[in-house]
């Protein structure tokens, strides 16, 4: 009874697949409102970083949005890079716009105000948003996908920017250190670069077979625990 991972039995294969569906869901859902709620509340306390922080939760939803889509489709591979050059672009954008406006606030010393609500929200995705990462990321290897991995690391990503912004919006509140929200802006800023370099460099082919073949090992491995 040695199956290699590759041939994931096909109602595995099927759980799995409807298993990402939901993570990926639940993902959009909450980065929907997310989004909202922190460009709100930056709008409101004039802060870069919230500002950035929320249209990060908008391109993670795209990238979550396009994931859904391409396990719609009946080929998923075939859609992969297309995906993942979409997501780059979409970082890339983000990282202009928040390094300009990070850099203005820094210029004009502007004042950020406290924000009750950027606090609640920020704080709240460190808590929720590794679980889902790492819900995904485990669902995505054993299916052997390059995409769903991809977006878990966003997730991932999405957890350490909560926590620069939350970082900067309770210096800013306690000391009223206002730099430190354009600093976080930068921090998203750089985060962003990094994961759109990734994503345009994912040539998915070379990501899925190579997850496949090292989820084949990690399976062989455990058959040979089991035969022990």
């Amino acid at each position: 009874m040695t199956t290699t991972a590759p041939r994931l039995a096909g109602d595995r294969r099927h759980t799995l697949e409807r298993r990402i569906r939901w993570i990926v869901t639940a993902t959009i859902a909450y980065n929907l409102i997310e989004a909202v709620a922190a460009i709100a509340a930056g709008t409101a306390a004039s802060s870069a970083a919230l500002i950035g922080f929320g249209l990060d939760s908008t391109i993670e939803v795209l990238s979550a949005a396009a994931v859904a889509w391409q396990f719609t489709r009946r080929d998923p591979e075939r859609w992969e890079k297309g995906t993942l050059r979409v997501i780059a672009v979409a970082f890339f954008a983000l990282a202009a716009y928040v390094t300009a406006s990070s850099v203005l606030a820094l210029v004009g010393q502007v004042d950020v105000e406290h924000s009750t609500l950027g606090i609640v929200i920020t704080a709240l995705s460190v808590v929720i948003m590794p679980f889902l990462s790492f819900a995904e990321r485990r669902t995505g290897r054993e299916l052997g996908s390059a995409t769903a991995v991809a977006d878990s690391k966003q997730t991932l990503i999405c957890t350490y920017l909560s926590a620069a912004v939350l970082i900067g919006l309770v210096v800013n509140s306690l000391f009223g250190w206002w730099w430190a929200d354009a600093i976080a802006g930068l921090v998203i800023a750089a985060f962003a670069i990094r994961e759109g370099i990734e994503a345009w460099r994912g040539d998915a082919c070379a990501t899925s077979v190579g997850m496949l073949l090292e989820d084949e090992h990690d399976d062989n491995d455990h058959h040979d625990a089991h035969h022990h």
